[in-house]
């Protein structure tokens, strides 16, 4: 039995989208910290919660990732925005992110499962976002010598049912690649990364955390093809 037939499934509920509308109308420090308990309640307990039950879901999807509900350092993003560098100043982001990274994120470009959660923004997103040059050359070679099997993936049900392959290319081939390759679109991706737009209905919907295993498992050949084509396990 799911924890979500068990009626004890961890619920992202709507009150995570009001208190970021909120935020994004009052992103000031002296507001954040007379509200941060609402905050805590809110975005910071249920998250965790959910990070926590998704573990054991995670596991049997592959064991290689980390579902981790420390407050710090885990798989929940701060909210702190890090302004030392932005030309925005405003100092908290206005949405949620949860990322199961893979054990060897820390050492190695592998890549992670994500969740945005944001006012009007919501959306699952798998893979490798903006790899070093190195690394986007190992996973365009690895497409183009295993091309069936990339087609086979990323063109058929159920993954062409449910994400869809997004980010930025080159405007150019990539060199020591035939312009005329007919995978070449895929070859001048700068973002390896695949996602699908949620409704703030599905994730605040108690079987959540089922239609969000549904798309990892989805997922997770594509995955596994990312996995191989920059030399960390998935299995």
């Amino acid at each position: 039995m799911s924890s979500t037939e068990s009626g004890n499934a961890p619920r992202l509920g709507p009150e995570l989208f009001g208190f970021l509308k909120d935020l994004a109308d009052n992103n000031e420090r002296p507001w954040f910290h007379a509200n941060k308990d609402r905050y805590d309640d809110s975005i910071k307990e249920p998250a965790l919660e959910f990070i926590q039950a998704f573990g054991p879901r995670l596991t049997t999807i592959s064991p290689r990732f980390e579902a981790n509900a420390k407050p710090v350092g885990g798989s929940l993003f701060r909210i702190q925005r890090d302004t030392r560098f932005a030309k925005d100043k405003t100092p908290y982001k206005t949405n949620t992110g949860i990322h199961f990274r893979h054990e060897r994120a820390k050492d190695a470009h592998a890549p992670g499962f994500y969740l945005h959660l944001e006012p009007r923004n919501c959306f699952f997103g798998v893979g490798l976002w903006r790899p070093e040059t190195k690394v986007a050359y190992q996973i365009r070679e690895h497409i183009a010598e295993h091309r069936t099997t990339w087609t086979a993936i990323t063109s058929k049900p159920p993954f062409s049912e449910g994400l869809a392959l997004s980010g930025d290319s080159l405007v150019r081939p990539p060199k020591g690649f035939d312009p005329d390759d007919p995978l070449i679109n895929d070859l001048k991706r700068k973002d390896f990364i695949a996602t699908t737009t949620l409704t703030q209905k599905e994730i605040t919907a108690a079987s959540f955390i089922d239609a969000f295993e549904h798309r990892c498992r989805e997922a997770a050949p594509f995955m596994r093809f990312l996995c191989d084509a920059v030399g960390v396990p998935f299995d």
